[in-house]
């Protein structure tokens, strides 16, 4: 034991000012490609190529020459697939930098009010079936995917959501962005997915919807003009068929808040 404490004693009087930047960046590189993968579907190919991983050093004990060579030529271009396989991830990544946070200068109990009215305003645009497309911005500055909108600079509210998605309103078939807690512009048009195994029955919107989020940390909320149901779309994961206590959990955890459930007999 006493070795050890000498040991540890004698690296930390090793340590200069550099190696612990050096490890502090380290860190957050790791911290932050770690907060990636949780939030995306990354997961599934890193566990293919742990499994080709594995694989390959099997060849190597096994001296499985042609399967080894096969192998071998796969990881020395490994970076490059990396890279495509990727994309998305390393573009989201990168946005990061320079990002701003969520309902800047919007106090808890601000972004809380703000959360209600846009679940009551997507279930009862559900309700009255209107097909909708509501975008909030979170860390990510979305004015490269939606600078073709009509800005608007309005309070958040389920009456503005009704007003924009009426059939008659010349705004009605693009997407509304909320940032910094008000409704910021309107008749926004997205990215469409290019997820080539995508569902063959989602529509534009969802398309749209899931396009955009596979590029930037956005929440976008979809309802669907064909059978009038309402979805939660985030990192190109589409949770669907939600009622309004799914849709109020699911947009309190998605802004870190603490979720309250509604009293009983209190209606949306």
């Amino acid at each position: 034991m006493e070795g050890i404490w000498e040991n540890l004693q004698f690296i930390f009087t090793q340590l200069r000012a550099r190696d612990l930047l050096d490890m502090a960046l380290v860190w957050v590189v790791v911290y932050r490609v770690l907060v990636l993968i949780r939030h995306t579907g990354t997961v599934q190919m890193l566990s293919g190529l742990g499994i080709l991983a594995i694989a390959y050093l099997g060849s190597i004990w096994l001296e499985l020459f042609t399967f080894n060579w096969i192998l071998e030529k796969f990881f020395n271009n490994l970076f490059l697939i990396v890279v495509i396989l990727f994309q998305g991830e390393i573009r989201r990544a990168l946005a990061h930098i320079g990002s701003n946070p969520f309902f800047t200068g919007v106090s808890r109990v601000e972004e809380t009010h703000i959360v209600e009215e846009i679940a009551k305003g997507a279930i009862g645009l559900s309700q009255k079936k209107l097909g909708a497309l509501i975008v909030i911005e979170r860390e990510i500055n979305l004015e490269y995917f939606v600078e073709v909108g009509t800005e608007m600079d309005a309070v958040v509210s389920a009456e503005v959501l009704y007003s924009v998605f009426q059939p008659n309103s010349p705004l009605h078939d693009g997407a509304v962005v909320i940032r910094n807690g008000r409704v910021w512009a309107a008749g926004c048009f997205l990215p469409l997915s290019k997820n080539p195994v995508l569902d063959k029955n989602l529509g534009t919107r969802h398309r749209a919807a899931l396009g955009l989020t596979e590029e930037t940390d956005a929440i976008v909320i979809v309802v669907s003009e064909e059978n009038h149901r309402v979805g939660v779309v985030e990192a190109g994961m589409l949770a669907h068929d939600l009622d309004h206590a799914e849709l109020r959990r699911k947009l309190y955890e998605g802004f870190g808040l603490r979720y309250r459930p509604q009293p009983p007999g209190v209606v949306s």
